[in-house]
C-alpha cells in the first residue's frame, strides 16, 4: 500500500517529494507518484460554504422576512469552488485510491490548514478505514519534514482544532450574511442619499466580525484627531557652563519654589501658555552669566535587553516602518522565505523559541556563518558558545507557544537566497539580525541626570552614552550588503528633556565629574515654542500590532489575557482584513507612508453599525468569540455549545436591526 501526502500548494508538494527522496517520479495532472508515495495538493480552499440561495432559490432576494438565516447542524451545505473543481477531483481520486493505505495531512500546521483538508475529506467521502495522520512542521527543511512525518499523530488528535475551525467559518458566515443583509436593507438607501451616490451604484453594507471592528478602530482614531485641540506652549531652555569647555542644556520646570507665576499660566509644569510671559520670565534672569548650583546628581548604568524574536505582526510592523510596504506584501515575502527553506513558518503569534528547538539552535547559527551581512556575528556566537544558555532565558518559553514558535532563519537555503529580489533580501536580513541579537548581552548605557537651581528656579537635564554595545553590534541599523537598510528600525534613544543622548559614547568628562553643590554659570536663556500633538493615525504596520495586542483596549482581565495571544483576527488573516477594507473603499491606504484613514463611506458604515450593533466595533466582542474558539480547540466546550451562543447572538442583533 502507498502513502498519500496532501499538501496545501504545489511548491510545498515539491519540498515533500525532495525530502522523501522520491525516485522515478511520475508527474500526473495535479499529483506526483513513485513506487512508494503519492503527493497531491490543494490550492488554498477547494471547498467553501454555500450561499443561502443554494438552500432555497428564494433566499437570493434580500428580505427581512428570511432573516436571520441559520442552517441546522445537519443542513449546512458546502460546495466545490468553480475555479478549483479540477484540482478537487484530482485530490478526491487520490484520497479514494484502493492502493493508498495511509493519508498524511500536510496542509499548513494551523487551524485554517486543518479546515482546508477536513472540507476536502468530507466532500470526497474518504472511507473511515484509511489511516489518517497529521504532519505538523515549523519549517520546510528536509530534516523538519522527515521529523514531522515520523512523529505524525492520528488526525483524530486534531478533532477539537477541526471543530474550532468549522465554528470560526460558520461564525464569520452567519455574521457576514445576516448582518450585511440586515444593515443593507435598513440603511443602504439612506447612505446612498447622504453621500449623493448615483442610484445605479450598488450599495451594500459589508459587515464582518473582524473587519468591522478594525474599521471602528480606524474611524475612532480619526474622530479623536478631529476633536483634538492643539495647545501651544513656550519652554525655557538654559545653557550652563559645566567646566572644561563643556556646556549642557537644561529645561526649566515649575516647582514649589516657582513663586512668580500662577499654575494656570503653565502647561504641564514645563512651559508658559503665553509667549509674553515666557519672555518676561527670561528677562528676570538678566544680566548673564548668572550663578547656579547643582542640587542633585544621579549617575547610573542602564541595560537594554535584546528584543524578543519576530512573530508575523512584529515583522509586518517593522517592514511597514522601514520599507513602507503593506502587511500583505510582508506576508508574501515571509511565505516565500519559508517555502525556500530560509526561514521558519511565518503565520505565528509567538515571539519565543521552544525548548526542543533551543537545544539544536547551533545548527541555525552555523548556517548563517557564511551569510555575509551577519557572518562575523554568527561566528563570534559559535566561538563563544553563547547559545548554550539560551534555554534558560526569556527567549525560550513553551507556555507562550500555541502552534508555532517565532520566525527565525533555518540556516539553510543560501542557494535560494541568490534568487530573491532585493526587498526580500532586506526582510531576510532583518529576521537574521533579530535572531542573532538574542545571543548577545544587553546594551549598557551610562546615564547622568542633573537638577540645577538658579534664581530660585529649577532646571533639569540628562544625558546618556552607550558604553557597551552588546546586542546592538548585530541588531543596530546599518547599510546591508545590497545597499538597503538592515537591522531593525531606529530606536528613539533620545530623552524627552535636556541634552540628547550621546550614543557614540562620548559623554562629557565634565558631566561625569559633576557633584551636588557644585557651582555653575548660566550663560543664557532662550524661549522655544512647542505644541501638543494629536493622536497618530494608524499605519498598516501599527494597525497589525493593534489588532494583535487588542488587549490594550479591553478592561476585562481574562479577556485581555486571552486576546494577547490571539488578538483581533489571526496572524494569517490580519493583512487580508486590511486589504478588504481598502478594496471595499471603507479605508484609504497611503502607499508612500502606509497611513490608514477612513473614507467617507467607511465612516458612514461605522456610524450605522454603532447605532445598531455597537458590539461589532468593540474588540471585546472579537476577544470573547476568540476565547470561545480557543475553548473549542482545547476541548473545554463543545462545538454545539459555542454555536448555541453564536446563533442566539445573531438572532438577537438581527431582530434589533429589524425593529429599529
Amino acid at each position: 500500500m502507498k502513502s498519500l501526502f496532501i499538501a496545501e500548494k504545489p511548491s510545498v508538494a515539491q519540498q515533500f517529494a525532495q525530502a522523501l527522496n522520491m525516485k522515478n517520479v511520475r508527474r500526473g495532472d495535479g499529483f506526483l507518484e513513485d513506487e512508494n508515495y503519492v503527493i497531491t495538493w490543494c490550492v488554498g480552499h477547494l471547498v467553501q460554504l454555500s450561499y443561502p440561495e443554494e438552500y432555497d432559490a428564494a433566499l437570493k432576494k434580500w428580505s427581512f422576512e428570511t432573516l436571520p438565516f441559520i442552517p441546522k447542524d445537519a443542513e449546512w451545505r458546502y460546495e466545490v469552488g468553480k475555479s478549483t473543481k479540477k484540482q478537487f477531483e484530482v485530490v478526491s481520486r487520490q484520497l479514494n485510491r484502493e492502493d493508498v493505505g495511509t493519508i498524511y495531512v500536510c496542509t499548513d500546521s494551523a487551524r485554517e490548514g486543518e479546515y482546508i483538508y477536513r472540507l476536502v475529506e468530507m466532500m470526497a467521502k474518504v472511507p473511515e478505514s484509511k489511516e489518517k495522520k497529521r504532519v505538523w512542521i515549523d519549517s520546510q527543511t528536509n530534516e523538519e519534514i522527515l521529523r514531522g512525518i515520523r512523529e505524525a499523530k492520528p488526525d483524530s488528535a486534531y478533532d477539537n482544532l477541526s471543530a474550532a475551525a468549522f465554528s470560526r467559518a460558520k461564525e464569520d458566515y452567519l455574521m457576514g450574511i445576516n448582518f450585511s443583509r440586515a444593515l443593507s436593507l435598513k440603511y443602504s438607501n439612506r447612505i446612498r442619499r447622504e453621500l449623493n451616490m448615483d442610484r445605479k451604484d450598488k450599495m451594500v453594507v459589508a459587515v464582518g466580525r473582524v473587519m468591522t471592528c478594525v474599521l471602528g478602530m480606524i474611524v475612532k482614531r480619526e474622530q479623536e484627531i478631529r476633536a483634538f485641540q492643539k495647545t501651544t506652549f513656550y519652554r525655557i531652555l538654559g545653557d550652563f557652563d559645566i567646566g572644561e569647555g563643556a556646556k549642557i542644556t537644561a529645561d526649566w520646570k515649575q516647582t514649589e519654589g516657582s513663586h512668580l507665576y500662577a499654575p494656570a499660566e503653565i502647561y504641564d509644569g514645563k512651559g508658559f501658555l503665553k509667549q509674553g510671559r515666557a519672555v518676561e520670565f527670561m528677562k528676570s534672569f538678566m544680566p548673564f552669566p548668572r550663578e547656579a548650583i547643582v542640587t542633585s546628581v544621579e549617575k547610573k548604568k542602564e541595560t537594554k535587553n535584546p528584543p524578543l524574536l519576530y512573530n508575523l505582526a512584529e515583522l509586518q510592523n517593522d517592514c511597514s516602518k522601514m520599507f513602507k510596504i503593506s502587511p500583505d506584501e510582508t506576508l508574501a515575502i515571509a511565505q516565500e522565505l519559508y517555502e525556500k527553506k530560509l526561514t521558519t513558518y511565518p503565520r505565528t503569534d509567538a515571539r519565543v523559541l521552544s525548548t526542543a528547538v533551543s537545544k539544536e539552535i547551533a545548527k541555525n547559527i552555523k548556517g548563517l556563518s557564511t551569510y555575509e551581512p551577519v557572518a562575523e556575528c554568527a561566528r563570534e556566537i559559535l566561538e563563544k558558545e553563547a547559545y548554550k544558555q539560551i534555554a534558560k532565558s526569556r527567549y525560550v518559553d513553551d507556555k507562550k507557544i500555541a502552534d508555532h514558535y517565532a520566525i527565525i532563519p533555518t540556516g539553510q537555503g543560501q542557494k535560494e537566497y541568490q534568487s530573491l529580489k532585493p526587498l526580500a533580501k532586506k526582510v531576510y536580513e532583518l529576521i537574521c539580525r533579530r535572531f542573532l541579537a538574542i545571543f548577545y548581552p544587553p546594551a549598557v548605557y551610562q546615564k547622568v541626570s542633573l537638577s540645577i537651581e538658579c534664581n530660585g528656579e529649577c532646571f533639569s537635564a540628562s544625558s546618556r552614552a552607550l558604553k557597551e554595545e552588546g546586542y546592538l553590534k548585530v541588531a543596530n541599523v546599518k547599510k546591508s550588503s545590497d545597499g538597503g537598510q538592515g537591522g531593525q528600525p531606529e530606536e528613539n534613544d533620545k530623552d524627552s528633556e535636556g541634552a540628547e543622548d550621546d550614543l557614540s559614547g562620548r559623554l562629557s568628562e565634565a558631566l561625569l565629574k559633576m557633584k551636588k553643590g557644585q557651582r555653575l554659570d548660566l550663560l543664557t536663556l532662550r524661549v522655544k515654542e512647542g505644541e501638543t500633538s494629536p493622536p497618530k493615525r494608524y499605519t498598516s504596520g501599527s494597525m497589525i500590532l493593534a489588532m494583535e495586542n487588542a488587549g490594550n483596549l479591553i478592561e476585562d482581565e481574562d479577556l485581555r489575557a486571552q486576546i494577547k495571544g490571539a488578538g483581533i483576527g489571526t496572524s494569517a488573516t490580519r493583512a487580508g482584513i486590511l486589504t478588504k477594507l481598502v478594496d471595499d473603499n471603507y479605508v484609504s491606504l497611503q502607499k508612500k507612508t502606509q497611513v490608514l484613514t477612513p473614507t467617507e463611506l467607511g465612516e458612514h458604515i461605522a456610524y450605522y453599525v454603532k447605532i445598531s450593533i455597537p458590539h461589532l466595533l468593540n474588540p471585546k466582542l472579537t476577544a470573547s468569540w476568540e476565547m470561545g474558539l480557543s475553548s473549542v480547540a482545547e476541548g473545554k466546550i463543545t462545538e454545539r455549545e459555542y454555536m448555541d451562543k453564536l446563533e442566539q447572538f445573531v438572532r438577537e442583533k438581527t431582530e434589533k436591526i429589524r425593529s429599529m
